[in-house]
């Protein structure tokens, strides 16, 4: 039997709905809209979960959807199908445009600048499609499930090992003559666990993801870390509250980052409902903290060439020594604030803080005594006020060396301060989602406790 090449599929696909998303801008001039823009995506994948030994779930997805924003001057009306065909896509143009004939007009409503959408279009390396198949998918899961079940007598129960694969095709195009797709592609690994000593009963996890699944950590790595995770968690117990430097592992620091983010982002800025408001050229960190957009990274996972608007992206600082350098801003939010797109609509692009020489072992040393965080609990964040109170689970280290497990705790402080009290970023930086980070060490934190 011959197969079909994906990547020829994914050329097909490609060029079918540039047609589809072509003739839905034209229905769109036809109805009368002085501007308008288009998405259309076709995804498929696979996904497995094994536990205790016995195949769970086996599903094939595949998903399609089309949306459209049209403008009649400045009224917006949006309209989204799941239906690609002719008829259903020239139904959705007209719906899209009998909503906008009765919207307000926004002064800041339209397509982005020209001047700022993308024209050059190299290739980011981010399509590596898998040609997996239910029993390999089963066999890679099962040996993932099982080195974490073999590695210690202590381990007593599964949550099971998932391994996902997905590729798909998205095309983008707008009335200012912008029309571009392109196909990606992910794929992820990983296994829960939980381990058992007398009453104490702990669970971890662990997880790889990549673009190329030849990028993606062994089968039996990931599931020997999740079992060695969920053990050294065994005994775990409570703090008296005090104030102590706080470590958070770099599985979690992306949080840090990501709390800066919604701060200086323009939805927030406009509504005037961030704790960073007006704070562009101050110092918001100490001076050796750069904090940077990497968009164009092959294989990585949060790379693109443009933004959901086709505005193309740039690598930029957020914060250059420790100064806040840039906003992160839509074409929309922009307008609000009387200033131009940052190329950020839909988010950021491999957002990165440059790492320091310590790794976490070092790290650890250099604070001394403190607490390790490796889990967060709840969404305790204010980010009008930038108060920041999160359960969260880790150990007490003592002499530079790890003590003992703690759970039932929570830590508090204010992002302000936090990031005022950054003082060191690790060198054992997670590159396994769109924000990379290593360990980050902050001076001070109050930790609520018995």
């Amino acid at each position: 039997m011959v197969r079909n090449n994906p990547i020829d599929s994914e050329q097909v696909r490609l060029a079918q709905l540039r047609v589809l998303v072509s003739e839905s801008l034209d229905e769109a001039r036809g109805q009368g809209a002085t501007g308008a823009e288009a998405g259309m995506s076709v995804d498929r994948g696979l996904s497995v979960t094994v536990r205790l030994g016995e195949v769970e779930t086996v599903e094939h997805h595949r998903s399609q959807g089309f949306g459209i924003t049209v403008y009649f001057g400045q009224r917006k009306g949006s309209a989204s199908s799941t239906d690609l065909s002719r008829s259903a896509v020239r139904e959705t143009v007209q719906a899209a445009c009998r909503i906008a004939q009765y919207a307000a007009e926004d002064p800041c409503a339209g397509l982005p600048d020209p001047n700022t959408l993308a024209t050059q279009f190299p290739d980011l390396d981010v399509y590596h499609p898998w040609n997996l198949d239910a029993e390999k998918a089963i066999q890679i899961a099962l040996q993932c499930e099982t080195a974490a079940r073999d590695f210690s007598a202590e381990i007593s129960n599964s949550e099971g090992a998932n391994i996902d694969t997905f590729q798909g095709v998205r095309v983008l195009g707008n009335t200012l003559g912008f029309l571009h797709g392109h196909a990606t592609s992910r794929h992820s690994l990983s296994c829960s666990i939980i381990a058992q000593r007398g009453e104490s009963m702990q669970r971890d996890d662990w997880w790889t993801v990549a673009r190329a699944h030849s990028d993606l950590e062994p089968a039996t790595e990931v599931g020997r870390k999740a079992a060695e995770r969920a053990v050294r968690r065994l005994g775990a117990s409570g703090l008296s509250t005090r104030q102590c430097p706080v470590v958070f592992a770099a599985e979690v620091a992306g949080g840090l980052l990501g709390h800066l983010v919604a701060a200086i982002r323009g939805g927030n800025l406009y509504r005037k409902s961030t704790f960073l408001l007006d704070s562009l050229g101050q110092q918001i960190f100490p001076p050796f903290v750069q904090i940077h957009e990497q968009p164009h990274l092959p294989r990585a996972l949060g790379s693109a060439l443009y933004d959901a608007e086709g505005v193309a992206t740039r690598s930029r600082h957020l914060v250059k020594d420790g100064i806040l350098q840039s906003y992160v801003l839509s074409t929309y939010s922009a307008r609000k604030l009387g200033m131009t797109s940052t190329g950020n609509a839909g988010g950021v692009h491999n957002l990165t803080i440059d790492p320091g020489d310590m790794d976490l072992t070092a790290l650890l040393k250099h604070m001394g005594s403190g607490l390790l965080i490796t889990e967060l609990l709840g969404q305790g964040v204010n980010i009008v006020t930038g108060d920041y109170s999160r359960g969260a689970a880790g150990f007490w280290v003592d002499g530079g060396q790890i003590q003992q497990p703690v759970e039932e705790i929570t830590i508090a402080g204010n992002l302000r301060n936090m990031f005022a009290g950054l003082q060191a970023v690790g060198s054992d930086v997670d590159q396994r989602g769109n924000t990379r980070t290593g360990s980050i060490l902050i001076s001070e934190m109050t930790v609520a406790g018995q």
